[in-house]
């Protein structure tokens, strides 16, 4: 394996289908544990419930829709043991690691990490680099059609499901509504903007990330899990078959074509701007606000805000 990353970090925004990547290459045996480590919250030691995602929203015609908040418990686990559980748990035992961050989790894996010692810096790559222990291979999963991306979301956070079926009873129960959807859609956009600045800025650190956007990843999955292994020095034919189904499905489709239209005469956002930057093409849940694992060091990373992030040097 000389000469190969033992890490890897799947870097994206939720909803985006880096959920279907992950457990792709959990499957395979030999990719590490890709857990979502920083999405839970010090404050309550869980992942932003779905009126967190909602904060500063007055409109109670949304938040009627959403589940009232949790009281969680603080995380207390101090900083080298959270990022020692981390490195652990995410590791097989062959020596890869895997990960995934959301670009709106990467202020308080700032903020984690710089209770840490011996940093090799202040900025985002060097948290990476100083949790993980490595410098791991990067892999931007993301979504072009943010509306199909958003109504997903919307959808998710009424349901509490973030893969497989939800209850159909509390699926029927969700509802259209496209200012919450608008607001998804800005959030996204702000986490997509905020990884594509961060690309442009380390630039000269060579930080150019695998680039998978979804429709390709979905249908080629085998293939771009079979040259995530291969850049690990893994064997690319431990890839298996997709391990989870798409949840998008017609009623998904009917709110998408709706927003649209909503969009259209409301002047509502429907789409972000994609800057030129580098990188490298691939191939031709859970933000429900569940507790980590108990019994576990809580990792404390995450947050509801979006749009924002590192701007240091490494």
């Amino acid at each position: 394996m000389s000469g190969h990353p033992t890490a890897y970090l799947v870097i994206a925004s939720q909803r985006s289908g880096s959920t279907l990547l992950v457990e792709s290459l959990r499957a395979t045996g030999v990719a590490g544990e890709p857990v979502e480590f920083f999405q839970y919250l010090p404050e309550t030691s869980m992942s932003p419930q779905p009126r967190e995602w909602f904060a500063g929203v007055d409109d109670e015609s949304i938040l009627r829709l959403l589940d009232p908040l949790i009281e969680g418990k603080p995380a207390l686990a101090p900083p080298e043991i959270w990022r020692d559980y981390i490195r652990t748990v995410g590791r097989t035992p062959n020596g890869i690691w895997g990960g995934k961050l959301m670009w709106n989790q990467t202020p308080l894996l700032l903020q984690r990490a710089a209770g840490l010692p011996d940093r090799s810096g202040t900025g985002l790559l060097s948290a990476i680099r100083d949790v993980i222990g490595s410098d791991p291979l990067l892999i931007h999963v993301y979504r072009p059609d943010v509306v199909s991306q958003a109504v997903s979301f919307w959808r998710a956070v009424q349901t509490r499901v973030c893969r497989g079926r939800p209850d159909p009873i509390r699926d029927a129960r969700a509802e259209y509504h496209a200012g919450a959807i608008a607001h998804v859609v800005r959030m996204l956009r702000g986490q997509e903007q905020g990884w594509r600045t961060w690309f442009a800025e380390e630039a000269e650190e060579n930080v150019t990330p695998m680039d998978v956007p979804y429709p390709v990843l979905w249908r080629n999955l085998t293939q771009i899990v079979g040259d995530i292994l291969e850049a690990l020095g893994q064997d690319r034919r431990l890839a298996p078959p997709p391990v989870l189904e798409r949840q998008a499905d017609q009623r998904s489709d009917e709110w998408v074509d709706r927003y649209r239209e909503d969009a259209e005469k409301l002047g509502l956002p429907t789409r972000f701007t994609e800057p030129a930057r580098r990188g490298r093409s691939a191939g031709t849940g859970r933000m429900c606000g569940r507790p980590a694992a108990v019994g576990t060091p809580r990792p404390a990373a995450g947050s509801t805000r979006t749009g924002t992030g590192p701007t240091a040097r490494r």
